[in-house]
């Protein structure tokens, strides 16, 4: 692919996934996930120009992330091959509290990532940038890059999304929330989940956590309310956004398709409450189906929600 602009690029950590079947714990499909990954092809099948910024190790699994990213038309020429590292693994399990999480991610080639080898004419192409607090939390150098990107791409112009995306199996939460408010404050579209906010700002009340964002100095906020929609804000206008009712059986990566399909609609000229919408819509899609990335919709099933049609 050629050094055209982006309209987004993430940076992050793509995962192997291997969801449990429901019904037969014994047994797993194999998948693809990563939250900055996810919310990347997410925008790709929208329409954006999108691009992943990531090390993967010189193994099969990095063979397999290759292969889908050219399939779902990523640029990849911010992807490096990391020779003396693997790539991450992780498990999703199915019970009576919902899903959990079991990650094979220590030393990662991705959590190799570093200013040193961040390949910043990738990140200067993009129109948005994304990262999360997951990125920032698999390694020392991998914060130290995302905020490296991030200084390289408001340089250049570009606008910054951000999802805190908390896993406190990654750091303290004192490391976190510094990190994380730090990254608030150069955000300008935040998209946090209610449950994430709910710890890093002490505070329970949708209305004054989004307060607590904007004050911290993020632009605009749509705080991801799970089964009750999403609150939206620009600081000035504040707007609670119904969800969708649907078939819901897996919200793994939910939130990851809210972040793309919102920057997608972005990149189209969408003003903010309109991508808010539209992103909603998407994110509710995605959880009619198992794993991350094989329910993320296209567009043509997002607007026939959107608009009733079933």
């Amino acid at each position: 692919m050629s050094a055209a602009a982006l309209d987004v690029v993430s940076v992050g950590e793509p995962m192997v996934e291997f969801n449990q079947v429901p019904g037969d714990p014994r047994r797993y499909l194999q998948g693809f996930g990563g939250d900055t990954m996810n919310a990347m092809i997410a925008a790709a099948r929208q329409g954006a120009r999108a691009g992943y910024v990531t090390r993967l190790g010189d193994d099969d699994f990095g063979k397999l992330f290759l292969d889908l990213w050219r399939d779902e038309g990523l640029d990849i020429s911010g992807v490096a091959i990391d020779t003396d590292a693997p790539t991450a693994v992780y498990f999703v399990t199915h019970g009576p509290n919902g899903h959990a999480f079991s990650y094979r991610r220590a030393g990662s080639a991705a959590s190799r990532l570093a200013p040193a080898n961040l390949p910043l004419d990738v990140v200067r192409r993009a129109r948005f940038l994304h990262t999360s607090g997951i990125t920032q939390g698999i390694s020392t150098s991998a914060c130290d890059a995302a905020f490296t990107a991030i200084d390289a791409a408001r340089a250049a112009g570009a606008k910054i999304a951000y999802d805190s995306n908390l896993r406190l199996k990654l750091w303290p939460l004192a490391r976190a929330r510094a990190v994380i408010n730090a990254t608030i404050g150069l955000a300008d579209y935040f998209l946090p989940s209610l449950d994430d906010v709910r710890v890093l700002s002490g505070r329970d009340d949708p209305d004054a956590i989004v307060d607590w964002a904007h004050a911290l100095g993020a632009k605009f906020v749509a705080l991801k309310l799970g089964g009750d929609g999403v609150m939206a804000s620009d600081g000035h206008q504040r707007e609670r956004i119904a969800p969708h009712r649907v078939q819901a059986v897996d919200a793994t990566g939910a939130g990851d398709c809210f972040a793309g399909s919102f920057l997608a609609r972005l990149s189209t000229g969408d003003d903010f409450f309109r991508a808010v919408r539209y992103a909603n819509a998407a994110a509710a899609l995605t959880c009619t189906g198992y794993g991350a990335v094989a329910p993320l919709p296209k567009p043509d099933a997002v607007l026939r929600l959107l608009n009733g049609i079933t």
